[in-house]
This record gives structure tokens, C-alpha cells and sequence, in this order.
């Protein structure tokens, strides 16, 4: 049964269509609003606007539901790996045993990067953040396979897709490598697709490194909770860069750039950073918890709740126990976990935290299971972008699967009416 809206205005009204998705969520087309009626609707931040239709991934924050193609979260991530849910996001169905060995086989015999690349990480100065270098290297990917980057050539986007997701946890370790001053480790082919990334990440050419199973299976769980999460702030950039018919790379570049910012993908660092701050200041996590509770204290409490999950994070139910075998399995002795894994203890009994339904999310975990093994502070959002790309990809698929017209926001314009111009004497 179709459904129409009316709206009433100053003058007249207009009648709208209305859509519903196939989980119930209702939504009112606007499309030919400004067309029928001079009007354009104002959202601040898009929290209330519909940018597309999707059949990659559902979210119910209110009863904390995660799903990738209609498949749970908490099912895919006991059951598959991350490459059998890179290729669901990105080909709409999980992979036979046959397209699977195809499709990893292709990613591990694709991970190196071109011997050229060395020479920019070396016109970078050490500090410089890896996020910063992820996006240069991946925009210049461009420059390296010029014969695959028409957006409407199936093959081409077939070609840029394996390379993307083979060569990025190359990229990013080598910004971790440039930033300490150790050798560019090549990659192994008999290695997994996380269990490469660690060996390029921690490994030296002075001795042999063994991949721990529990830290691989961790981090290949990090990775699949985070490969999609619907039209967040970094998505919606893939998708309106890629409305332009850019290529691949100069999309998943910017993609880069937008979860670079610490109020998306920086959570897990913030989190690393209120655990030093707790511990530099000689806190107690009581006198900690104390201040965030007060409105007359800056502190904040950092990994807990979330902006869509209203109840509880999915995510954050599935990590917590891949967290504590890590922390088990290193038999780690560091006070920022002791301190973290007290914060959680005493926020999840603490009635203010409860009331408000402040728990802990998966940036809590992450961070903490990041910091266990070892990986600085500013390599955790580049392994974010990581688990992301698969996500990344599906949407800029499914934006030019529906030929999505050039993402063009309006404005409502405050600004000073016509003027005319003094002569600089005058002025």
C-alpha cells in the first residue's frame, strides 16, 4: 500500500510520496520538494535525512541490532572471517568455498606495494600521523594503475577493489615503520590477511616472528565489526566523492580523511588518552568516574555509550570477551589496562552510568586490545580504516549500481543582501 505525506506551508501544500524499507523504517521523498514548491528542508548534520536506499547494512539502535546483507553481526563475526564478510558487503552474498580461495588467493598474492612507494615515506618526516600517510599513498595508488580507474568499467573496479583491500594494511604498516625508523618488512603469501598485517607491523629482519593465534583472531574480529556501519560521516564522503565519477582511490582517499577526525574513527584513541591522563593525574578511577559525573568538571568518560546504540553496542558484546582472552594469552602487566579493565568494572555497577545507559562500546575495547599488543596510539584508527574499506567499497558499488546523481547539499543563505562596493579610499 503506498503511503503520501502532506505538508502545509505558508500559501499552499503539497502532497509527498513516502517509502518504506524493508524493516519498517518510513521516509518521506523530498526529492522534487523544491521543484513543485520553491522550499528545501534544513538538517543540520543530515541526523533526519535519508541520503539513499541500501541493501548492505541494517541498524536498530534501540535494540542494539547490527546486520551486514541481513546476516547478524554476532553470526558472522563466530563464524566467518573478514574476508568472507568483505565479500558479502561488497558482492551481496557470502562466498562458496570456490570464490573464496579466489578472492583470498588474489589478496595475498597482491599485498606488496610497488618499490617506488619507499621514496614517499621517506619525503615524509617521521612524525607524521599514518592517517595522514594512508590517504596520500591510497590517492596515489591512482598514480601507479592508471589502466583501472573508470568507475563504470566492471573489470577495471574489480582490479582496484583486490588492490585496495590487498595493499592497505601494507600501506599502514609502513607508515608505522617510516614513523620508528625499522625496515619495510615485504609480505608473507603463506600468512592470513591479519596475520600479514601483524608481521609487517611488528616483525625485523634480526629474528623470526610467530603470529599468536588468540591476538590474530582478535584483531580479525576488530576488523569485521568494524567493516561497515552504515551512512555514518566517512561513508556518506566515499559516496558523495564517488557521485563526482572520481575513481576508486581518490573515494576510499578522502573516506581516509573523514575518519581521521577524532569525533569518528579517534574514539579508541581517546580512550587510550583519558587511561594516561587517569594515570598521569594519580587518580583513582573512583575520584575519576566522580568528576565525570560533575557538571562542574571537564572530564570525560570516553568509550562509553553511543550515538545510535541506545540500549547497548552489538559490537561491543562480542569483543569484550576476544579482550579479555588477549589480556589472558600476553599475561600483559600495563597500568592503563588495569586502569581500564577497573573503569568498566565500577561504571557498569555505578547507577548514573546505568540510568543513562552509559556502557561500554566498542572503541573501549578495541583500544584496550590494541594497546595489549603493542600498537601505538596513532596506529589505531589506520586499523580502523582497514576494517572499514570493505564497507567503503560496497557503498561507492551500490551509489553507482543506482546512478546516484552528483551529491549537491542545498543551504539556506544568512549572509548580507546585495551591496555595492566603496572605492578603497573610502573605505
Amino acid at each position: 500500500m503506498s503511503s503520501k505525506a502532506e505538508l502545509h506551508f505558508d500559501g499552499g501544500s503539497v502532497t509527498l510520496p513516502m517509502v518504506e524499507g524493508s524493516e519498517g523504517e518510513r521516509a518521506i521523498v523530498i526529492e522534487n520538494l523544491r521543484a513543485e514548491t520553491g522550499l528545501i528542508t534544513l538538517d543540520p548534520g543530515y541526523a533526519n535525512t535519508g541520503s539513499c536506499e541500501s541493501r548492505i547494512t541494517f541498524i536498530d539502535g534501540e535494540q542494539g541490532i547490527l546486520r551486514y546483507r541481513g546476516y547478524p553481526i554476532e553470526h558472522l563475526a563466530e563464524r566467518c572471517t573478514f574476508l568472507e564478510v568483505s565479500y558479502l558487503l561488497m558482492f551481496g552474498e557470502l562466498p562458496t568455498q570456490q570464490q573464496l580461495d579466489r578472492f583470498s588467493g588474489s589478496i595475498i598474492n597482491h599485498t606488496m606495494i610497488h618499490e617506488d612507494f619507499r621514496l614517499f615515506y621517506r619525503a615524509l618526516p617521521k612524525d607524521a600521523h599514518p592517517m595522514a600517510a594512508c590517504s596520500a599513498m591510497v590517492a596515489a595508488l591512482a598514480t601507479f594503475y592508471p589502466d583501472s580507474l573508470d568507475p563504470r568499467n566492471p573489470r577495471e573496479v574489480e582490479i582496484s577493489i583486490h588492490r585496495l583491500i590487498a595493499k592497505l594494511p601494507t600501506i599502514a604498516a609502513y607508515a608505522y615503520k617510516h614513523s620508528i625508523g625499522q625496515p619495510f618488512m615485504y609480505p608473507d603469501n603463506q600468512l592470513s590477511y591479519v596475520g600479514n598485517f601483524l608481521r609487517l607491523m611488528f616483525s625485523t629482519p634480526c629474528e623470526s616472528f610467530e603470529v599468536d593465534p588468540v591476538v590474530e583472531k582478535a584483531i580479525d574480529l576488530l576488523l569485521i565489526l568494524h567493516a561497515d556501519h552504515e551512512q555514518n560521516c566517512s561513508t556518506s564522503t566515499v559516496r558523495i566523492v564517488g557521485s563526482s565519477h572520481a575513481n576508486l582511490f581518490a573515494a576510499i582517499s578522502a573516506g581516509i580523511n573523514a575518519l581521521w577526525g577524532p569525533r569518528h574513527g579517534g574514539a579508541n584513541q581517546e580512550v587510550i588518552e583519558m587511561l594516561q591522563a587517569i594515570s598521569e593525574a594519580g587518580l583513582s578511577v573512583r575520584e575519576f568516574v566522580e568528576r565525570a559525573k560533575s557538571s562542574d568538571d571537564t572530564s570525560r568518560l570516553m568509550g562509553f555509550g553511543h550515538r545510535v546504540y541506545k540500549n547497548f553496542d552489538p559490537r561491543a558484546k562480542i569483543i569484550k570477551k576476544a579482550c579479555y582472552d588477549v589480556l589472558q594469552r600476553l599475561g600483559v602487566q600495563n597500568k592503563l589496562l588495569e586502569i581500564a579493565v577497573e573503569l568498566e568494572e565500577l561504571a557498569l555497577k555505578d547507577d548514573y552510568f546505568v540510568e543513562r545507559k552509559l556502557y561500554p562500546n566498542v572503541d573501549f575495547y578495541s583500544g584496550v586490545i590494541y594497546t595489549a599488543i603493542g600498537t601505538p596510539d596513532n596506529m589505531f584508527t589506520p586499523m580502523f580504516a582497514i576494517g572499514r574499506l570493505p564497507g567503503w567499497i560496497a557503498q561507492w558499488l551500490e551509489m553507482h549500481e543506482q546512478r546516484q546523481k552528483i551529491g549537491r547539499p542545498r543551504q539556506v543563505y544568512q549572509g548580507e543582501k546585495t551591496r555595492e562596493i566603496t572605492p578603497i579610499a573610502g573605505r
